[in-house]
């Protein structure tokens, strides 16, 4: 702390009635160095150094106050610490002037009024000064102004160069002093409240947690669709947005309570994690509800799903490596048959359609054959069309040969002298031939009494043809929807495929002694700065 150099002041005692009567109303400036509580420095000696030799920057004529004066200033501070009000100090001066007293000041006034054995304050002094107006006339006494609260009266004495630069020194020792204790008090509180707390987690982390390790794993859900028709559809088929959906369902089966009892009934998740190798903040109690295991389920199997990828990122967390991994293979065994679920309905109902079609059309089909069957043995005619094939065939033979025998029979008669013979002959083949013909065609269009017609039996085995072949149509198209609906319930199978297969960690990775102890400490750093915040706040606003 540094003060501004000041110059030297001396007090010069004055001769005269000047000295002797100064103003009542006069009151002396305050000097620099002087303590607002009111204390004398002069009460304390200091040893300036100098014995009895005068001071070398003391100048000649000037004097030096005397102890009478020194004691009479002590006790003005002693009465201006007593905290009179302004009324009371002029109250004070008025008695001093009514017993003919020359006070410096109101405090002097006091000061000589008690040195005389006067009470200053008593009733009775006080009323002597009210002296009623006789004459009618105005007051003697000038009303003054009252005051609530006394306002400070500077001392009039002048300190010396030694005494300043002492109490000074007593003033920075003091701003010192405050400073280390409420240093002092700063260090105590944050090493309660901030530094303490840091060390016990520090000690928990470093010393008694139990190690976990952690297994990561990715996978992703993917189907068999075919790519579709549509230019959205074909936008999305080979995103992450397809499975999206399906992604997200597997990840809160994960999640599930479902899940957490299944592992607890294949591996013995609970058991486990209740061991008393565990330190007692990770361990589950073995008595532990339902929910506080699934609590437990929670922190140590974490399953993320990014959707711009697709991917399913799953993480276990158990206290021994090869632990880890089994849980998170059993898990993905869980994960692939919820995923064989998602469609194991809709493939059902799919191929259940195709097949009772293709049951149905089959059996249309044996039926329409047994029907050409027994309709070839009533009637006795394997194939219709073959034998009205071979008929037709022999009709137009015969009438081939008819139509030569006839141009035969022309030749001859258009000879002028033809042989009869001959013309006979050829006459007799031409009847015979016309015979076989008109009997071929009777045999083809007429029927007799225990047999029917060939056209009649042609007509019903191409109608029972025809329904056969209509059946074996349908039987060829539910055939093939049955196979379109096996490819197609393969296609919207889902199936998971691996990206990072759970591999043991050879260290231990949690707990993050290090990287916790910072954030406990940052922790506890932010409660106690609000908590002082706060305090603060509240302390101005109850001083204010």
């Amino acid at each position: 702390m540094t003060t501004k150099p000041k110059a030297r002041k001396f007090r010069i005692r004055r001769s005269g009635p000047a000295a002797e009567a100064p103003a009542a109303d006069a009151q002396p400036r305050p000097e620099a160095g002087q303590r607002a509580s009111g204390e004398n420095p002069l009460d304390t000696e200091v040893e300036d150094g100098l014995g009895s030799r005068a001071y070398p920057t003391a100048r000649a004529g000037a004097e030096v106050s005397s102890a009478a004066e020194v004691r009479a200033e002590a006790e003005i501070d002693a009465i201006r610490r007593e905290g009179l009000t302004g009324r009371q100090l002029r109250m004070a001066r008025r008695v001093a002037q009514r017993h003919g007293l020359s006070p410096t000041s109101d405090f002097d006034a006091v000061r000589l009024l008690r040195q005389r054995g006067i009470d200053p304050f008593e009733r009775a002094n006080m009323l002597e000064l009210v002296v009623p107006n006789r004459g009618g006339g105005e007051e003697t006494e000038p009303k003054l102004p009252q005051t609530v609260k006394a306002a400070p009266v500077p001392s009039t004495q002048v300190l010396a160069e030694d005494q300043r630069a002492a109490q000074i020194m007593r003033m920075q020792r003091d701003i010192v002093r405050r400073r280390r204790r409420k240093m002092a008090q700063l260090v105590v509180r944050l090493f309660f409240f901030v530094v303490l707390p840091t060390i016990i987690t520090s000690y928990y982390y470093f010393a008694i947690a139990t190690p976990m390790y952690e297994t990561n794993t990715e996978f992703v859900i993917q189907k068999a669709d075919a790519p579709s028709t549509s230019q959205l559809g074909g936008l999305f088929s080979g995103t992450g947005f397809a499975t999206s959906q399906d992604s997200i369902t597997v990840q809160g089966y994960l999640q599930s309570r479902d899940a957490m009892l299944r592992l607890d009934a294949d591996l013995g998740f609970r058991k486990h994690f209740s061991a008393p190798t565990i330190d007692p903040l990770q361990r589950l109690d073995p008595n532990a509800s339902m929910e506080d295991a699934y609590k437990l389920y929670r922190r140590v199997v974490k399953v993320g799903y990014d959707p711009t990828e697709g991917v399913v990122k799953m993480r276990v967390i158990a206290p021994d490596p090869q632990l880890s991994v089994a849980f998170s293979r059993k898990l993905i065994e869980y994960a692939e048959e919820q995923v064989d679920q998602l469609t194991h309905r809709l493939r059902e109902d799919q191929m259940k359609g195709a097949r009772e079609a293709f049951e149905e059309a089959e059996a249309r089909l044996i039926e329409a054959q047994r029907r050409v069957q027994e309709l070839q043995e009533r009637l006795g005619v394997f194939d219709p069309a073959a034998e009205s094939g071979a008929l037709l065939g022999q009709i137009t033979t015969f009438e081939t040969q008819l139509l030569q025998k006839r141009l035969e029979l022309q030749q001859l008669l258009d000879n002028p002298r033809p042989n009869r013979a001959r013309v006979e002959g050829v006459r007799g083949d031409i009847e015979r031939l016309e015979a076989l013909i008109a009997e071929l065609r009777a045999q083809m269009t007429q029927s007799g009494t225990n047999s029917a017609s060939l056209a009649q039996i042609t007509g019903q085995l191409r109608l029972a043809e025809t329904e056969l072949q209509t059946r074996q149509l349908m039987m060829t198209q539910a055939l093939q929807q049955l196979e379109a609906a096996r490819i197609e319930a393969n296609r919207q199978t889902r199936f998971l495929s691996m990206g990072v297969s759970p591999v043991a960690p050879d260290e231990a990775t949690y707990p993050r002694a290090f990287e916790n102890s910072v954030l406990a400490l940052v922790i506890f750093s932010g409660i106690y700065l609000m908590i002082s915040l706060t305090a603060s706040v509240l302390r101005e606003q109850v001083s204010g």
